[in-house]
């Protein structure tokens, strides 16, 4: 796939993810460990689907802080794999923000997550 020198279809993608991603939690599944590795792209790239693997740690919850916190666990994942693509993982929460009915608490939550990973990361 020729994604990775297009820009116009990285950002794509990441809309893709979002949207996948959205109509997961607003079903109340939790993935468990979201990364990019537990994704398979199914072509044609202009219907991309994206399907989701390995749901070994997945589990139910209605809870905008375990959304928030698997949205945070790809967001580490999505970084440490494709570095420099903040602009690209801000296009996937956007997307989801957009395509999810419950999207503004858990990214509230998301945020939340952030600081106490920060706040972790710079005591121990």
């Amino acid at each position: 796939m020729e994604t990775e020198n297009d820009p116009q279809c990285l950002l794509g993608l990441a809309r893709r993810i979002g949207q996948t991603l959205a109509r997961m939690h607003d079903e109340d599944l939790i993935h468990g460990d979201l990364t990019t590795s537990n994704m398979l792209l199914k072509r044609p790239l202009e219907q991309l689907h994206i399907i989701l693997i390995d749901f070994g740690l997945s589990f139910v919850s209605g809870l905008p802080e375990d959304k928030g916190v698997d949205l945070y666990v790809l967001e580490k994942a999505f970084l440490s794999t494709h570095p420099h693509t903040e602009a690209v993982f801000e296009a996937c929460l956007k997307s989801y923000g957009a395509s999810s009915r419950k999207s503004s608490p858990v990214l509230k939550k998301l945020d939340e997550v952030r600081l106490r990973g920060r706040k972790r990361s710079m005591v121990g």
